[in-house]
């Protein structure tokens, strides 16, 4: 095969070679308009830039560093999907830091930083690193949050609206008569449980109910968190009707463990999940949940972070809240019982 060089890009984007190579070792010193020229005619052709020689040019690794509390999460995998494509269009790799739900293993990805070995740090863990007496932020390098916020005003902020969603599924099972709600927490020390709770609490003030009107099951974000709120429910006597969960895991374990106990989803319980993963289109009854914009969500934050590389984002531009999608589906539906103080185990 004919080796691809860098005047048939040069050909095939309709610019001088110059251009090309400025585009491909000093993005920030084009127009966002060429630079995305020319990085699709490098796409469509398969150039592969000499990346050796680049990084010496530039003094840049070309790669960037995720840092992500727990890779088996969907979420987060849908997530750094959309990272990945934003990055490769514009030349970059991807480092990704795995927490695994471990604080300890912080220490390597800062010293990541601290060396430069990486040009910038998209964070997913809602603060920043450390190691020791010292956090990532030393390192100088520009710096994303997504997913969960960091109050930092050095930091840009891209996430999704968690409080107005919760609050809406409230709303929504108020509508559809409910009465006695559930709430099934996610890690109580995450920024994102902390604004998915209080956007509940908004929703049922709103809606003319009292903290009296709900009981809220703790855990992290997984599957028997789920589970272990289905057991204390089936131990009540004054069960909720509608039960929200701050992330869809915990929704499909609840409802697995409660239709084994023949409680009828949504005839007896309605369920509200959160995210939007791939596993909540293939449960049985397929889940009610509130989708977000996992890959978008990936892209943007990679898109301001380059721009971040490239001094060529303003800060009354770096705070972004995308909306999310209420999925309708097979476990929520209208209260059946007219008594909400004896919801009855019946026959699936």
């Amino acid at each position: 095969m004919k080796e691809i060089r860098i005047a048939d890009v040069a050909r095939l984007a309709g610019v001088s070679t110059a251009t090309v190579s400025r585009v491909l070792s000093e993005p920030e010193k084009v127009r966002q308009k060429t630079h995305d020229l020319v990085m699709e005619a490098v796409r469509r052709s398969g150039y592969i830039p000499n990346s050796t020689a680049q990084k010496l040019r530039t003094r840049r690794t070309m790669n960037v560093l995720v840092v992500a509390p727990r890779l088996t999460n969907p979420v987060f995998a849908e997530i750094l999907r959309g990272v990945d494509d934003e990055l490769t269009q514009s030349g970059y790799g991807i480092i990704i830091g795995n927490l695994d739900n471990r604080r300890e293993r912080e220490a390597r990805y800062v010293d990541l930083a601290l060396s430069r070995q990486v040009d910038g740090v998209l964070l997913l863990t809602g603060y920043i690193p450390e190691n020791g007496t010292r956090d990532m932020r030393e390192s100088g390098l520009p710096i994303v949050a997504m997913c969960a916020a960091i109050d930092d005003d050095k930091i840009p902020n891209v996430v999704v609206q968690d409080r107005e969603a919760s609050r809406r599924a409230v709303e929504y099972l108020a509508q559809l008569g409910h009465r006695r709600f559930g709430y099934i927490s996610g890690t109580p020390s995450s920024i994102i449980e902390h604004e998915r709770f209080r956007g509940f609490q908004e929703g049922i003030a709103a809606a003319g109910f009292s903290p009296d009107d709900f009981v809220r099951w703790e855990g992290p974000f997984v599957f028997s968190t789920g589970v272990a709120a289905a057991e204390s429910f089936l131990r009540m006597k004054d069960r909720p009707t509608g039960i929200f969960a701050a992330c869809d895991e915990s929704a499909i374990g609840f409802i697995k463990r409660v239709r084994e106990e023949r409680i009828r989803v949504p005839q007896d319980v309605s369920v509200v999940g959160f995210d939007g993963i791939e596993f909540a289109d293939y449960t049985e009854p397929t889940l009610t949940t509130f989708r977000q914009p996992l890959y978008e969500l990936g892209r943007t934050g990679a898109d301001v972070l380059m721009k971040l590389i490239r001094n060529d984002m303003k800060p009354e531009d770096w705070n972004l809240r995308l909306p999310l999608t209420l999925l309708e589906r097979d476990t929520t539906g209208p209260v059946l019982h007219k008594d909400y103080k004896s919801l009855r185990r019946s026959a699936i």
